[in-house]
């Protein structure tokens, strides 16, 4: 197994921060229904559930091969349906990363609650977190 030097891999999530970055805009971490596409393929039948904001800048702190993510507002959903997988994208909307959702426990990139989302409710992610082994 290959391991990095903490500057290492502080530096690799700081490039994932300034890609988050990228562009005038906020980010948007949008959470969808259906089947997750391949890697930055264009979303088709998949439903966004629910769109939130990109606190930007996007790094409250990298230290220790760990990025963690600012804060961010809360929004009300946008549409009903199970939540399996959601999408980064940069300011400028361009793909940055895909993760799937699930419940905690499942193993999932992203966890929550539950699953089932309903259009009005307050959808909140507390912060995200990337860390590197």
């Amino acid at each position: 197994m290959i391991q990095f030097s903490t500057a290492v891999k502080n530096a690799r999530l700081a490039a994932i921060a300034t890609a988050i970055d990228a562009g005038e805009s906020p980010a948007s971490f949008v959470v969808y229904s259906g089947s997750r596409p391949s890697p930055s393929a264009a979303v088709t039948d998949q439903v966004a559930l629910a769109t939130l904001e990109v606190p930007q800048p996007f790094a409250a702190d990298i230290s220790s091969g760990v990025l963690t993510g600012a804060g961010f507002e809360e929004v009300m959903a946008d549409a009903d349906g199970e939540a399996t997988w959601a999408r980064l994208v940069d300011g400028e909307g361009g793909w940055v990363m895909d993760l799937d959702v699930g419940i905690e426990g499942s193993g999932a990139d992203v966890t929550i609650s539950s699953t089932t989302i309903y259009r009005g409710i307050i959808t909140r992610i507390s912060r995200i977190i990337f860390a590197e082994a």
